[in-house]
């Protein structure tokens, strides 16, 4: 047997088709019933379903009357804010191609950008970093274009470039992926296959109107089901979720890995009768953060895995749940993944690179401007993510790691996720980040880096590991470090620990 999984195909994208309006169709039957909650200290801000349309409707005709046109580029440097998700979709509905960028990048970056794709128009909250750009509107403008009379929507070829977002290359370079708007249909295979949503579900997301973890599974996934997206306002800390998922009636919650060891380090969570389960994606769940969750809550979390190329496409769910600690689910219904090797997919039980097939219709388009890298990442049918997993003959898929996170020792290959998972068991480690580092010219060693309230004894540590781990896999170096370097998704850096650490040699 080998590993690789063709689910039935999912029902194909109808044509002509708009992703804003597939998002807002449900809720024209919703009207007055609330669509998005802000949740602040004092309470919550509402719109309701007939609100949020008339609020990317009349951003649509904002933006045309402007003198944008469909397939025109916009940049959007937008904050934590309802601007952003309603000139998402505002920007969609008109055909026009939007690009969220994180808040967080430097001015110097956001030139880059600029300079890779020629934007029509710029959309900027004036506290993010942004250069000059003859075409920027502020938010003021955009907070005025809402109450205008509502555009149609530029309907067209599911197969026409949507949306764009930036992802990390593994090169350090970030790369321009391009999405078409059937991407949005492809999401309905997450509906159960992930969320297990409800259209009277009341999902809360952790995360920031400007992540697009938060764009989709927050906002449009609810949206597009009908369901109501509930999200913390600026300012809200990790501390303080848990008391909103109580105060708000949460349903579902989804936060990433860290966010979950965050609130429960800041103490046990209320009593939430109405929570059926927690979601996590971003980066691998750490199996101690999953059982410690369950044991307060008695909610479990269901893990998806998924990348900027094509959202998530391998995940638990609660029709499908899993418990092994590397586990991270199975294929989602109507997607086709195998596990590939140098001959095609490998037996069941061996490793290989993580690949969804080229017509999975959540695929990206391609990296815009790098028709090279983008032929890089294809193998056949197939299209590489990078990641390692293995097969089990259930289907269920173990997460190795990054291909090019992964470690070399003494001839074999390891996966920090391994070394890491085994580490976090310890009393005393909050956090750990495993990588090689370079101790002398050609030598190399694996290094654990871990946070903790105090340094432990290394011998100890060492003991520990090599009851958990084959003594190929245990780490040479435990390092004991404030905190552990992570990016604007909260994701830990891997690379950064090993420059650092270089650095001091």
């Amino acid at each position: 047997m080998m590993s690789e999984v063709a689910s039935e195909p999912f029902a194909p994208c109808p044509a002509p088709f708009n992703m804003a309006r597939h998002v807002l169709q449900a809720g024209v039957s919703r009207g007055s019933a609330p669509a998005l909650s802000v949740l602040g200290p004092l309470g919550a801000r509402t719109w309701s379903f007939d609100a949020v349309r008339a609020a990317v409707l009349g951003t649509a005709t904002g933006l045309l009357r402007c003198g944008l046109a469909p397939g025109d580029i916009v940049l959007m440097r937008l904050g934590n804010t309802v601007d952003f998700p309603f000139a998402y979709l505002g920007a969609l509905a008109a055909g026009l191609v939007p690009v969220p960028t994180s808040a967080a990048l430097t001015e110097a970056e956001v030139v880059r950008i600029i300079a890779d794709l020629a934007p029509r128009a710029v959309l900027r909250d004036p506290d993010v970093a942004c250069p000059d750009h003859p075409a920027t509107h502020m938010t003021d403008a955009l907070r005025d274009w809402r109450g205008l009379p509502p555009a149609a929507f530029h309907m067209g070829d599911p197969d026409r470039l949507g949306y764009v977002i930036y992802t990390s290359g593994t090169s350090g370079s970030p790369r321009a992926v391009g999405h078409a708007h059937r991407a949005i249909w492809a999401r309905q295979m997450m509906f159960e296959g992930w969320y297990g949503l409800r259209p009277d579900d009341r999902l809360l997301h952790a995360g920031a109107f400007n992540w697009t973890y938060t764009l989709g599974t927050g906002l449009m996934d609810p949206w597009t089901i009908g369901a109501t997206a509930l999200i913390p306002g600026a300012g809200t800390t990790s501390g303080d979720l848990a008391g909103l998922l109580a105060a708000h009636d949460a349903t579902i919650f989804a936060a990433a890995p860290g966010v979950y060891r965050q609130m429960l380090n800041a103490g046990a969570p209320p009593d939430l009768p109405l929570l059926r389960h927690g979601l996590s994606a971003g980066e691998k769940l750490p199996h101690r953060v999953r059982a410690a969750w369950e044991d307060a809550t008695g909610t479990p979390i269901h893990e998806a895995y998924g990348m900027s190329e094509c959202s998530t496409f391998i995940s638990s769910s609660p029709r499908h749940p899993v418990r092994a600690p590397q586990v991270l689910g199975h294929v989602q219904p109507g997607r086709r993944v195998a596990l590939l090797g140098d001959d095609g997919p490998v037996p069941l039980g061996a490793e290989g690179t993580i690949a969804v097939h080229r017509g999975d219709p959540g695929l990206m388009l391609g990296y815009l401007g790098a028709e090279d890298e983008t032929a890089a990442r294809m193998q056949g049918e197939w299209f590489l993510t990078g990641d390692q997993g293995s097969m089990d003959a259930q289907g269920a898929i173990t997460y190795l790691g990054r291909h090019d996170d992964m470690m070399n020792a003494g001839g074999y290959r390891v996966s920090p996720i391994e070394v890491e998972q085994a580490l976090l068991q310890i009393p005393g480690i909050t956090g750990a980040g495993v990588t090689d580092v370079e101790v002398k010219a050609d030598t190399r060693v694996i290094a654990a880096f871990y946070t903790g309230p105090a340094a432990l004894d290394d011998a100890a540590l060492r003991g520990y590991a090599q009851t958990k781990l084959a003594r190929y896999k245990c780490p040479r170096l435990y390092i004991h470090v404030p905190d552990l370097p992570t990016g604007g998704n909260g994701k830990l850096l891997r690379r950064a620990l090993r420059a650092s650490f270089e650095a001091k040699q």
